[in-house]
């Protein structure tokens, strides 16, 4: 089933330089980040510690600002052996454009 589109609570989402800036790093992974020795760039996403660094904030605040994307549904968490990694819900990103077209 497909997800539901909340083009508020996207938009709120985004609505934050941090936040904006990481969904701009998860675009291009692995022009962005050294390979991971865990989880793959691509398939997995990037490592929240080094979302974390980039952001330049604190680990509980970068750990809320990822928390605000995937609630919104813009970013998809993976665990893998004790790690938590992010990478864009492209599928969603587009429907989220589509309907923004659509109703504006």
């Amino acid at each position: 089933m497909a997800k539901s589109i909340d083009i508020e609570k996207a938009l709120k989402a985004l609505a934050n330089d941090k936040r904006l800036l990481v969904m701009a790093l998860l675009k291009d992974p692995l022009g962005n980040f050294l390979p991971q020795v865990d989880g793959d760039l691509v398939e997995d996403g990037v490592c929240s510690n080094w979302l974390t660094e980039k952001m330049g904030v604190a680990q509980p605040t970068a750990s809320r600002h990822l928390q605000v994307l995937a609630d919104a549904g813009l970013i998809i968490p993976t665990r893998k052996k004790g790690w938590v990694f992010y990478r864009r819900d492209e599928a969603f990103i587009c429907a989220l454009k589509k309907k923004i077209s659509e109703d504006m």
